[in-house]
């Protein structure tokens, strides 16, 4: 039997452009997190396969989602994640909700406006922070929050790799009414080194995607648990600091990422921060200190 994990692509989560369940993140909620990490990686490499035909991939995510519910036991990576959300007593819905998206990944190369790109976030994306708060027993108030957060990831991502995703899988995430709005041409994407007009429109988006981020209150204060609070300022800070970088670079040409140095000095930054916020105020210090023990 054809097993999910005999498509994988290699990459993992030390190569993705934030943390993934660092060791921020208590030990005991680390495991669940990377089994659906590790889902949620198999289910992508399938939709991105370059020789795959569309028919195989979706079925390859027909079966991981019939190994997730338990409609079979074809699936290891999935079978995994089921045991490990059945002892959390968590449910699927948010593993579902990602499988939606790499079927759109395989069935919709194109997003007609911001909207459009937004509503494909509400499954690429979204899921992911929400099933994290729920693995922390974080009340879904905060889930708003968490929701623009995620989807300004997936966007820097998307913003980040415009000419790979065209180059390699045909996809285009920028938003074609955008690109109208600067003559800015699909086929420009091909090339080494962005038009003025493709550079214009990578700029704006990347302007209204600051905004956006900007609509959502900081997620780090909202959440109960001290260590997650950290790992989530640590994203958010690293998150501001690429928009920042894609404001003025050209993702065809530069390389639009942080370097571990760089990465390691804003992540305890942020970090740094949080605490100050959590552990100064009188009373809830104990509290706290007992939450990073945790």
């Amino acid at each position: 039997m054809v097993q999910s994990a005999d498509f994988r692509s290699g990459k993992g989560h030390r190569d993705e452009n934030f943390p993934v369940a660092s060791r921020l993140i208590s030990a005991r909620h680390r495991p669940v997190i990377m089994a659906f990490y590790d889902f949620a990686r198999a289910a992508d490499d399938i939709a991105d396969h370059p020789t795959l035909p569309a028919d195989q991939k979706l079925q390859g995510l027909d079966r991981m989602e019939a190994s997730l519910t338990g409609a079979s036991s074809d699936d290891m990576i999935s079978v995994r994640l089921r045991e490990q959300i059945a002892d959390r007593t968590l449910s699927p819905v948010h593993a579902l909700d990602l499988l939606k998206a790499f079927r759109l990944d395989v069935t919709k190369p194109r997003y007609v406006d911001w909207d459009e790109l937004i509503g494909y976030c509400t499954w690429s994306a979204m899921p992911v922070g929400r099933f994290v708060l729920d693995v922390h027993g974080e009340d879904r108030s905060t889930w708003a929050s968490s929701d623009v957060l995620c989807a300004v990831l997936q966007i820097v991502n998307h913003l980040q790799d415009c000419g790979k995703d065209y180059r390699k899988l045909g996809r285009v995430y920028l938003p074609q009414d955008a690109l109208r709005a600067h003559g800015a041409t699909i086929e420009a994407l091909a090339a080494s080194r962005s038009s003025p007009a493709l550079l214009a429109c990578v700029h704006d988006l990347t302007q209204r995607t600051a905004r956006y981020f900007d609509t959502q209150h900081a997620l780090s204060e909202e959440i109960r648990d001290t260590r997650l609070a950290c790992e989530v300022a640590a994203i958010d800070a690293l998150a501001r600091r690429l928009l920042g970088i894609l404001q003025h670079a050209d993702p065809l040409a530069d390389k639009v990422h942080l370097s571990r140095a760089t990465l390691l000095a804003v992540m305890t930054g942020a970090v740094a921060k949080t605490l100050a916020r959590r552990l100064l105020p009188g009373g809830s210090a104990l509290r706290r200190a007992q939450d990073i023990r945790s």
